[in-house]
Order: structure tokens, then C-alpha cells, then sequence
């Protein structure tokens, strides 16, 4: 018995020196900027950056392989942060971008195919005849992005079409990463006129699916006075494209259109607005007098 104990302490004091000395010559060295970034960031994990998670992200700043500004949920704030303790000049902002749906057919618009009864899920619902509705482009309505979104900014309208509270919208990226349709878009927070359709099949087609489809009749294309809109057939059908870097809000193309397939959006706040900021209201700060309200 007293050998048997003896045997084990030996064995055991052996085994520590060796674990000692490996922990020692295998250490890995962490930068401390890695710790300080990931204390900087907002913690959502929401993986909009591009990488799994802040840590991801932190790891990837100090490498050099990440750009200091990728967190949208950041915003300007954490980019100082992140730009001092890198020793970084801060940079300009750029403008935020909101997630935009580009469809309009609820179910008061569009034409239904059959009545679903299933999982609450747009993919689940898609593997079943492309989904419920005539139109095989639209937004299937059953919430998936809602599930998706990190920060509780998209929720479901009466019309089973998704809502967007573009002041919560951080531009994470989550919920068009997660629609089956990709009829979600990210598109800077500035930009007011939206062609709401995805529908690439011919006029008339679109047109008995949807009363609000794009014909493709390019009446829009037609009297854009910046050229701005087009109608374009990317192989798989036409659609009416905005081209955001020429449009200027003027909302011509929305006049013209017949099926009011294109929609023009009251005034966004180009920065984010803070949920605790209760004075700092969307028509306080984002008000361009553009007479939409009128």
C-alpha cells in the first residue's frame, strides 16, 4: 500500500515539472489589444463584421486583416475606441446603412397559391412549391428575419410583410444573410426611393401574380432625369434597378409608375439613434422639409 502510494506521488510530481515546463515553452502570447478591442466592442455577437463574434473581429483588427469600422453596432463611438487603442487615425464615418425590403406583395396584394400550414419558416415553406404565393420572387412572410435580426428591429405587419424600425437597424446584415428570397437588401439609410418588387418574370405574369409587381413598362427609366433607374435583365429576367450612386430622392420614377411597384420612404436619420435617447426623435433630427408629411 505505501508503495503503491509512493509509486503515485512520484508519477504525479513527475508529470507536474513536465506540464510546467510545456506550459511554459508552448505559451502562446495574446496581445492585450486583442482583450482591449473585445472590452471596446458592444458584446452582440451579431457577426455583421464578418467574423464569429468580437472576439473573431478583435483577433482580426490586430492581425490587420479586419477594417476598424465593420461593426455596425458600434457606430462612430467604438471605431474611436478600437482607432486609439490601434494608435489608428479615426478616418471618416461612413454613412450607416438599414436593411430594406424589396417587395410590397402582402397578403392583400399578392396572389396566393395555396394556404400553408407548417413550421413558421420561410426556408421550410419554400421547399414546397417555392412557397405560398404565385410569385416564386416574393417575401414568403412567415417571419424568418424577424428570428434572424439580433436586435429586434424587424417585426410583422398586418399585411404579413415584414416592418423595419430603420432607427434600431444597425445594417448587421443577419437578416438578408437568412432570407430565402433575398428580398432584403442593405442600402445606406440616405437613400428614400426603393423599387419594392424582385419579380424577373415578363409584365403580364408579374402583373396576375401581383398587383403591385413591376411590369418592366420602363416608364421609370424613361423619365429619371438622372438616368438613375433601369429597367435590367440579368439573364434571369427583367427588373427595375435604381442605380443609388445617381439617385437623388426626387421620386419622378414613383410618380410614374402604374403599379406603384416603386415607393418612395419618409427621411431616415443618417445616424443611428440610441433606444435609451427618448428626445432624439426620427422627425426631429432627419426632418429635410421635403413635404412628404403634407
Amino acid at each position: 500500500m505505501i508503495n503503491a502510494i509512493i509509486s503515485l506521488a512520484v508519477m504525479g510530481a513527475i508529470f507536474g515539472i513536465i506540464l510546467g515546463i510545456a506550459n511554459k515553452k508552448f505559451v502562446v502570447d495574446i496581445d492585450p489589444r486583442v482583450e482591449a478591442i473585445t472590452n471596446a466592442l458592444p458584446g452582440a455577437n451579431c457577426g455583421g463584421c464578418g467574423f464569429p463574434g468580437c472576439g473573431g473581429y478583435a483577433e482580426a483588427i490586430v492581425v490587420g486583416t479586419a477594417p476598424l469600422a465593420a461593426c455596425g453596432p458600434g457606430k462612430d463611438e467604438v471605431r474611436k475606441k478600437i482607432a486609439g487603442i490601434m494608435g489608428a487615425d479615426v478616418g471618416e464615418s461612413k454613412e450607416r446603412k438599414v436593411a430594406q425590403l424589396m417587395c410590397n406583395g402582402g397578403q392583400d396584394k399578392a396572389v396566393s397559391l395555396y394556404e400553408y400550414e407548417g413550421i413558421l419558416d420561410c426556408y421550410t415553406a419554400k421547399t414546397m412549391f417555392g412557397g405560398p404565393k404565385v410569385c416564386s420572387y416574393s417575401c414568403i412572410g412567415l417571419g424568418s428575419c424577424i428570428d434572424a435580426c439580433p436586435f429586434g428591429c424587424i417585426t410583422m405587419g398586418d399585411n404579413h410583410l415584414p416592418i423595419i424600425d430603420y432607427d434600431l437597424c444597425v445594417g448587421c446584415n443577419k437578416c438578408v444573410e437568412y432570407c430565402p428570397q433575398s428580398v432584403i437588401q442593405l442600402i445606406d439609410a440616405s437613400k428614400l426611393v426603393h423599387v419594392r418588387c424582385s419579380n424577373r418574370d415578363k409584365g403580364k405574369l408579374a402583373k396576375e401574380a401581383c398587383q403591385v409587381a413591376c411590369i418592366k413598362c420602363k416608364l421609370c427609366e424613361k423619365n429619371c432625369p438622372e438616368g438613375a433607374i433601369a429597367v435590367v435583365d440579368n439573364g434571369a429576367g427583367g427588373l427595375a434597378e435604381i442605380d443609388y450612386s445617381k439617385c437623388t430622392n426626387c421620386g419622378i420614377c414613383v410618380n410614374k409608375c402604374p403599379t406603384n411597384a416603386i415607393e418612395k420612404i419618409m427621411p431616415i436619420n443618417i445616424e443611428a439613434i440610441n433606444k435609451e435617447d427618448t428626445n432624439n426623435t426620427q422627425s426631429s433630427v432627419a426632418c429635410n422639409n421635403c413635404g412628404l408629411c403634407k
